[in-house]
């Protein structure tokens, strides 16, 4: 049986470590409650 090499986690991993996922999450939750107070607000 063949040991696997051992890869660091920071090698191994496939994306970046940009925090892009946070501020897209932010912005498209502020824009939900504001069209759903704008649809209780009608």
């Amino acid at each position: 049986m063949v040991d696997e090499p051992h890869v660091a986690t920071d090698k191994a991993r496939a994306g970046s470590t940009e925090n892009v996922v946070r501020y897209v999450l932010g912005i498209s939750l502020g824009l939900a409650v504001i069209v759903m107070l704008l649809v209780l607000w009608m």
